[in-house]
């Protein structure tokens, strides 16, 4: 075991403040919204495999892999619907257009199947990774069901490079996809011969109600003063609305290879910790990104007085900035108003002043560290780990 970690310690030393202060940034949901040079239908872009050389390489084949084996899945599912959901489903999807023409988009990176499928493969073997390709699907399938509803609640108008489900077919149509699309991905599991279906079905919809809970959470969050909000909080949601699914992914790829319940467990929390690990370095990029990367205006998350991680571990530290950063988030956010670039500047140099920029990339390196050691426990050879220790190093280092 201690071979073990020394080797998984030398493949993800933790997160560096240059990767996580670079400017480039994926949407929080792990999403290829805006990624500019997307270069085949995983959406992986170029500067997605140049992070990490090896493991970005290694996790670009690992995502293809996973499309050519999950799509089918996916596509005879979406088929299944009724005529106005599928519609909706296709176009979300990006298979087609608004118009119902054909459409070469991209559906997604495909990272939470290929944790499933990844972790099937590091504990059962190419047999068991072939077997959970249908839960694989139902885990994209109720993870599109989340991305359908945040849009609608956040009021994105834009994903994967054009308008989102809802700014093209209405509200109430998008939510009933996103409804359609779970009842989907329960029946997958419904009808999967598979002996550990059941107990993927299970933890699956365990997973939902969390992620509801968390949005429920954010949502509540934004609404409270400064004051009334605490860290432990917000990395509760964080980890509801982030790392529980990711969690849940590597968890059903374990029991479709026949783990043991400590195994299950350890995997979970793995990817639980590589979800909050990208949170952390997602919002750093949020607040100090490089809009030609983001795809978001310089300090947008500041202007709509977003309490991300960064900011709340500012509010909470005690110091001179951080009571000034109360005043200025104590101020009514107006959404038709533009705020001032220099008022925006000086918002994000006290987040950095009251420490909430070092104490994100820390956490970040810190989280890195304990799903490491999680997965040691589940996985103990390296080489078979290595295919969820490259989709972690994408997920945490990405640079698109």
């Amino acid at each position: 075991m201690a071979e073990s970690m020394t080797e998984t310690e030398r493949r993800l030393p933790g997160v560096p403040r240059s990767a996580a202060a670079d400017g480039r940034r994926e949407d929080p949901a792990l999403d290829a919204r805006d990624a500019p040079g997307v270069t085949d239908a995983t959406g992986v872009t170029e500067a997605d495999v140049s992070a990490g050389a090896h493991d970005g390489r290694e996790a670009a084949a690992l995502l293809e892999r996973t499309r050519a084996l999950v799509d089918p899945e996916l596509r005879a599912a979406v088929e299944s619907l009724p005529k106005a959901m599928r519609r909706i489903a296709r176009y979300h999807f990006g298979w087609q257009h608004a118009d119902g023409t054909p459409a070469a988009g991209n559906a997604g990176k495909a990272v939470r199947p290929a944790l499933v499928l990844a972790a099937a493969d590091a504990l059962g073997g190419a047999t068991a990774r072939t077997a959970v390709a249908r839960a694989a699907a139902a885990v994209e399938l109720v993870h599109n069901f989340t991305l359908l509803h945040d849009d609608v609640m956040d009021r994105d108008t834009t994903r994967r490079h054009r308008p989102t489900a809802w700014a093209v077919f209405g509200e109430p149509d998008a939510i009933l996809a996103g409804d359609a699309l779970q009842a989907l991905a329960l029946r997958l599991l419904a009808e999967d011969p598979h002996p550990a279906s059941a107990r993927a079905a299970a933890r699956l919809a365990d997973c939902v109600v969390e992620l509801c809970e968390g949005q429920h959470t954010d949502v509540d969050l934004e609404g409270r003063a400064p004051a009334e909000v605490t860290l432990d909080e917000v990395l509760g949601m964080a980890e509801a609305k982030t790392g529980a699914l990711l969690g849940c992914a590597c968890a059903i790829g374990a029991l479709y290879a026949g783990a043991e319940e400590a195994e299950v467990a350890a995997l979970d929390d793995f990817g639980r910790q590589v979800g909050l690990a990208f949170q952390l370095i997602d919002d750093v990029i949020g607040i100090w990104g490089d809009s030609r990367h983001t795809g978001k205006p310089v300090g947008a998350d500041l202007a709509a007085r977003k309490k991300s991680l960064p900011v709340v571990a500012a509010l909470t530290s005690g110091t001179p900035a951080a009571a000034e950063l109360a005043e200025r988030y104590a101020r009514p956010h107006r959404p038709q108003e533009a705020e001032a670039a220099e008022e925006i500047a000086r918002t994000a140099r006290l987040v950095e002043q009251a420490g909430g920029r070092d104490w994100a990339q820390a956490e970040a390196a810190d989280r890195m560290a304990r799903a490491v050691q999680e997965l040691a426990r589940a996985v103990p050879d390296p080489q078979s780990a290595d295919g969820l220790l490259a989709l972690a190093e994408f997920v945490t280092r990405r640079t698109g």
